[in-house]
């Protein structure tokens, strides 16, 4: 299947969005009022999904619902799928569900609550 891509025009910089992401910066945008914090949370769902695509365990750091932050190593490797999943684990449409490797477990956040994606 082939991904649209779009460009949208930022301060002076024209930057190119698959429709996945414009997607997502639209969800975040009527979530969080503001379509400036779409995009760059968008983005930034971007980048963690480049590097749990290329096997690297991220560094992230989001607001959890009771406010407080959390931090997470998490990964997103498929031979973790086959054994630890037992049914089926799908994204809700709005989260992103990553394998926390310090619990062993699957977690989920919502798309506006990322905070930052570290450089491991």
């Amino acid at each position: 299947m082939a991904q649209v891509v779009s460009t949208v025009a930022l301060a002076n910089m024209t930057v190119a969005l698959s429709d996945k992401t414009i997607t997502r910066a639209n969800v975040i945008a009527e979530r969080t009022g503001s379509i400036e914090v779409g995009l760059a949370k968008a983005l930034l769902i971007e980048q963690l999904e480049a590097k749990l695509a290329s096997n690297q365990c991220c560094h992230i750091l989001f607001v959890k619902r009771d406010g407080s932050l959390r931090e997470m190593f998490c990964v997103s490797n498929p031979s973790l799928n086959s054994k630890l999943v037992k049914g089926l684990r799908r994204e809700h449409f709005g989260t992103k569900v990553v394998f926390d490797v310090e619990k062993g477990e699957y977690r989920s956040f919502r798309w506006e609550s990322l905070i930052k994606v570290f450089e491991v």
